[in-house]
């Protein structure tokens, strides 16, 4: 079932023209709730050079995300398509705001965020298809093992989240 509350293109189209970090953020916020009736406020998004095998981690007990900013960069590098960057992003922040949510176990996490792309954007969107494989399909191709590992500073997303409601609902 495709969440009609916003029409069925709605969130394909949102996704598709989303602009940068908190344009996937709010999409990512927007079908969490659709979806499961559930937000929060208040999170911040960190930029940090991470080993290339993870992500995005959210610390528990913090309303932080750290997202993997040199994987972004590949995946920005190797395709040309801004859906398939959005979509990419979107996998991994709402993976790690499922993890903010409260909702901790790895295996029940990867099957929600499953849901919520297929229910939003139906099961041939490319976000969907990235959470039922993995969002690293989009770059398995590429010899990872010979990216040489770099450590810039770790940067905060300004404007991520504009919101100033209640915290947690």
């Amino acid at each position: 079932m495709i969440v009609e509350n916003r029409g069925g293109n709605f969130y394909r189209y949102r996704l598709k023209t989303a602009e940068g970090y908190g344009g996937v953020w709010k999409v990512v916020k927007e079908t969490v709730k659709a979806v499961l009736g559930k937000y929060r406020v208040g999170m911040m998004l960190f930029l940090d050079d991470l080993p290339l095998q993870l992500g995005a981690y959210h610390p528990v007990g913090t309303n932080n995300i750290v997202l993997n900013k040199r994987l972004v960069e590949i995946v920005e590098a190797t395709t040309k398509s801004k859906l398939d960057v959005n979509a990419f992003v979107y996998s991994l922040l709402t993976h790690e705001y499922l993890h903010a949510l409260g909702y901790l176990s790895e295996n029940e996490v990867r099957s929600l965020v499953q849901r919520i792309a297929s229910e939003s954007f139906g099961k041939d969107h490319v976000a969907t298809t990235l959470a039922q494989t993995s969002p690293w399909t989009l770059i398995t191709r590429l010899p990872l093992d010979g990216v040489a590992e770099q450590k810039g500073t770790m940067e905060i997303v300004k404007d991520f989240e504009r919101s100033s409601q209640d915290y947690v609902r």
